[in-house]
């Protein structure tokens, strides 16, 4: 259930409302990659963490069975931490930047290994420390793994947020800090599972009929 901590705002507010009708039709759609990846596996940081550094640039068809397949291959960051650079950026090879990702994925297995007992830490500073990881990621792996209430503010969320006028930003953090401003907490974790399908398959960018005109209309004339 959720519900408004803002004392100036009610469940009547605008964007909860349109946020709730969005959430109605993203519900036949393909989840985020991540949020599959949770549903099959369960919360396992290690695994969220590799497909979140593999999912840069890349399609979710392309990055879900890979993260898989890496996982399946180097289940702990040690196994990782230890891997041979040349065996991995070959198995991950079909996905763009792949010398990059490999480097970056066996950095940062060496460093949970090292700094943090071979576990994917919690804290956000901590995350935020890691080879490769940015606020993005951080908050993903904070929300989908650990249940801590975050924003992930991907290219999906911040177009949609300023699509529809929920912020005016130029930067993915600073609509992470009006999106926190706006909604409660507990629609946070929300966001990302909504908007990152309404934009994948709905509101696309380059698309010639504007569904988010069409439903923000017909709001408008049920007030």
């Amino acid at each position: 259930m959720f519900f408004c901590l803002n004392e100036e705002c009610t469940m009547d507010c605008d964007h909860y409302r349109l946020f709730f009708a969005m959430q109605e039709r993203v519900v036949c759609l393909p989840k985020p990659a991540i949020s599959q990846l949770v549903e099959e596996f369960g919360p396992e940081p290690f695994l969220i963490l590799i497909a979140t550094l593999l999912s840069l640039r890349a399609r979710d068809t392309v990055t879900l069975p890979l993260a898989k397949l890496v996982y399946e291959r180097f289940p702990t960051p040690r196994s990782l931490a230890f891997a041979s650079y040349a065996e991995l950026s070959n198995l991950i090879k079909p996905i763009g930047f792949f010398r990059v990702k490999a480097k970056t994925l066996i950095q940062v297995s060496t460093v949970l290994v090292q700094q943090y007992g071979g576990h994917v830490p919690q804290n956000e500073a901590a995350l935020l420390s890691l080879p490769g990881v940015g606020r993005k990621t951080a908050n993903l792996l904070r929300a989908e793994v650990f249940g801590i209430p975050a924003i992930c503010v991907d290219a999906h969320v911040h177009r949609i947020s300023n699509h529809f006028g929920w912020v005016k930003t130029n930067t993915p953090v600073e609509t992470e800090r009006e999106l926190m401003k706006l909604f409660s907490e507990n629609f946070w974790i929300a966001i990302n599972r909504v908007l990152v399908p309404w934009g994948q398959y709905i509101c696309r960018p380059r698309a010639r009929v504007c569904v988010c005109h069409d439903l923000m209309e017909k709001m408008a004339q049920k007030k």
